[in-house]
């Protein structure tokens, strides 16, 4: 209930004051909350005049006024209010706020959060290393995330200190899960995954360690936890293939060229391929397709030709694959859908590996289009930003002209004759 008579808070709260009201309001949070000094306002209204005039007790006739505070604070002590200026300002709201104390609180949290972790690190065996010096320096140089508290920070660092304590200590040996490793450091199996700010400082102290640079990228990210004999999950991503038939006499080899005898699809795992160093005969040629439809079709009709899914946007255990078949001398091409997203992962695949486009040209868009058309086939509009194919300047025109998206499984009887 306030405490102001509600004729009196009307009045203090009506628009002739209301810029006084925002001026103190303003001083006050900024100095500490104490009413002292002045302020002045210029080009008062008629209004405002009048009103100043009324609860300064006082006539004014200027364009400017200039306000003691304290004078403010005993006016209204001694006014029907019957409270002092801060009281008044808390009565019309919002609350109050000391910023002055706020910053010195907020600073004063910030520098616990630092001592506490040069005290984590001095308490710990990395004590005195040089790299350890250089991650401290880097953690105060790029912050803290936002909405992260005080308390989480210096958590966080805490755990930071002990994960990395455990993975460089020198007379460590044999391989550990990160689920494990994340479960004993946060009591989550979780703690560790990658995009958690836990994973970054351990990320970075572990690349600081070993005089590597931070890795921006899921496989680097990988190959930096392996150095420190860490296992990331490499089993629940998995890359679609088909036909593929593999040099060498590994059971995986033998057991891809038994699937592909088969006409069977298989899934492989980041893993798989660490293990396997999979290897195709030189000059083979892949067809890479983005629908796993397409992978289907060709399976059911015993196609020969070998074929890789990125199963939309291609995720790094498809370009995983596709890299080390680059390197060992395969060549590509590549069909995807014509639509604007299809549009821009087939130019990044294309880019990245030279691959040939595969039935993508504007020619075989429009026809597609018009035996859709002539056969009465429902067609979906065309939605987003055009966005232009690198290997024809004419596609993006014609699918804008036309308006029409197309995917992968429009064409399949096309492709499945490719690939046989």
């Amino acid at each position: 209930m306030s405490g102001l008579p509600p004729a009196t808070r009307d009045w203090l709260a009506g628009p002739g004051l209301a810029r006084l009201w925002g001026a103190v309001r303003k001083r006050l949070e900024g100095n500490g909350v104490q009413t002292t000094g002045s302020l002045r306002l210029t080009a008062v209204s008629p209004q405002e005049r009048n009103d100043l005039s009324l609860l300064l007790e006082k006539p004014l006739t200027g364009m400017t006024v200039t306000v003691r505070l304290d004078a403010l604070d005993a006016r209204l002590r001694a006014s029907a209010a019957g409270l002092g200026l801060r009281e008044v300002l808390a009565e019309l709201g919002p609350p109050l706020i000391d910023r002055r104390a706020a910053r010195e609180d907020g600073a004063a949290q910030r520098r616990h959060v630092w001592s506490s972790l040069t005290a984590s690190l001095d308490a710990s065996p990395l004590a005195g290393q040089e790299w350890t010096r250089q991650w401290s320096d880097v953690l105060r140089r790029t912050g803290v995330p936002r909405g992260v508290t005080p308390e989480a920070t210096a958590r966080t660092f805490q755990q930071a200190v002990q994960v990395l304590t455990v993975l460089l200590d020198s007379n460590r040996t044999g391989t550990r899960g990160r689920g494990e490793l994340a479960a004993t450091a946060t009591g989550s199996a979780h703690g560790l995954d990658d995009g958690t700010w836990l994973a970054r400082l351990v990320q970075r102290g572990v690349a600081l360690a070993h005089g590597t640079r931070l890795p921006s990228d899921a496989a680097g990210r990988r190959a930096l936890w392996r150095l420190v004999s860490v296992t990331p999950d490499e089993v629940s991503s998995t890359v679609l293939t088909y036909g593929l038939r593999p040099l060498g006499e590994s059971w995986r080899a033998r057991s891809l060229r038994e699937r592909a005898a088969h006409h069977a699809e298989t899934h492989l795992t980041p893993r798989d391929l660490l293990a396997m160093r999979l290897q195709l005969p030189a000059g083979t040629v892949v067809h890479i397709c983005e629908n796993p439809r397409v992978v289907e079709a060709a399976a059911d009709a015993a196609c020969a030709k070998p074929l890789v899914c990125t199963s939309g946007s291609a995720a790094t255990v498809v370009l995983t694959l596709l890299d080390t078949l680059a390197a060992r001398g395969c060549r590509f091409t590549y069909h995807g859908d014509f639509d604007w997203p299809g549009i821009g992962l087939a130019n990044r695949i294309i880019r990245r590996y030279e691959a040939l486009p595969w039935r993508m040209d504007a020619e075989d868009y429009e026809r597609l289009a018009a035996v859709g058309q002539a056969e009465g086939i429902p067609q979906l509009p065309l939605e987003g930003s055009p966005v232009e194919a690198d290997w024809d300047p004419g596609l993006a025109p014609a699918m804008t002209a036309l308006g029409i998206a197309l995917h992968e499984e429009a064409m399949l009887d096309l492709l499945v004759e490719d690939l046989a």
